[in-house]
């Protein structure tokens, strides 16, 4: 399973428990949904103009998306946290992809990502940032 895929049934879960009056967004989550829907956005912007970039820009642009992520839930607590946890960690395998050639192959394990794979984590902070935005103003 890809990571969009993944994410996308966190996301799925997260419309569940916001419809089922589980999860009540609270005003200082719906603040903090929208500062990281917003850094989410501006990390990876649009598709067309994303993928022109170098792989280093869009590998750089992910570990953005990644640390804006782990940000926002080590300012909250209970649902929206669990949610963004949860999301990222579906997100990780950036965090062993490297952009750079190696030829004596000592990279700590990091590999290059293939393009499918670039273009997958990218539509799922896209899918991420979409859920953030409506969830904020839903609030």
């Amino acid at each position: 399973m890809g990571m969009r895929e993944a994410v996308d049934q966190v996301v799925h879960e997260a419309e569940l428990q916001l419809t089922d009056g589980t999860w009540e967004l609270a005003v200082t989550d719906s603040d903090l949904a929208r500062q990281a829907a917003a850094a989410l956005t501006d990390a990876v912007g649009p598709v067309d103009a994303h993928q022109a970039l170098p792989r280093i820009e869009r590998l750089a642009a992910l570990r953005e998306a990644l640390a804006a992520l782990a940000l926002t839930v080590a300012r909250t607590h209970g649902h929206l946290a669990w949610f963004l946890a949860d999301a990222s960690s579906h997100l990780t395998p950036v965090l062993h992809w490297r952009a750079l050639d190696a030829p004596d192959d000592r990279t700590f394990g990091a590999v290059l990502p293939a393009d499918d794979e670039l273009a997958d984590a990218e539509a799922a902070i896209r899918l991420l940032a979409a859920i953030l935005a409506r969830i904020s103003q839903d609030a």
